[in-house]
């Protein structure tokens, strides 16, 4: 079955079966590997990507019912000269990735944050990352990520 997708401001025309979900289209059709296989059922976040600027589950959603929606991954985040967002540059900075399996889907559910919130408290901030789990247990070197984020951004 062909469908078009919108990913990254660029239409993609896709061949895959109607339920092949988000994340193996994105990483086997368009090459695009920052959003993770985790868990495989929505419940870790590692596959992360935003649709129409929210969070979603890539592991879990059917890439043909995303037909309508603007799709953007960790590599859709960059500017158009190829930038880092501030969230990548953040993350480094506050080295907020030990083993950085989880980055990925935590830099999109932080980029979903700081739109609809530009300067989240930390329970906020927390709150809104309680779904995406990270095993090294880097959560505070993260939330200091995200919040230098939304102060760069704020500037």
């Amino acid at each position: 079955m062909a469908f078009t997708l919108n990913v990254n401001g660029q239409e993609h025309t896709i061949d895959a079966p109607e339920d092949t979900p988000l994340l193996y289209v994105l990483r086997d059709e368009l090459g695009l590997h920052g959003a993770r296989y985790g868990c495989g059922v929505g419940q870790c976040g590692a596959c992360t990507v935003l649709s129409n600027g929210a969070p979603l589950r890539s592991c879990v959603v059917p890439a043909a019912r995303l037909r309508e929606r603007n799709l953007t991954t960790v590599e859709g985040l960059r500017g158009p000269d190829g930038a880092q967002h501030a969230l990548h540059r953040a993350f480094v900075a506050e080295q907020a990735g030990q083993c950085a399996y989880c980055i990925p889907g935590m830099v999109m559910t932080a980029a979903a944050l700081l739109k609809a919130k530009p300067r989240p408290t930390e329970a906020e901030l927390r709150a809104a990352l309680d779904a995406n789990l990270c095993r090294c247990g880097s959560h505070n070197r993260i939330v200091r990520a995200i919040q230098r984020a939304a102060e760069e951004l704020a500037r």
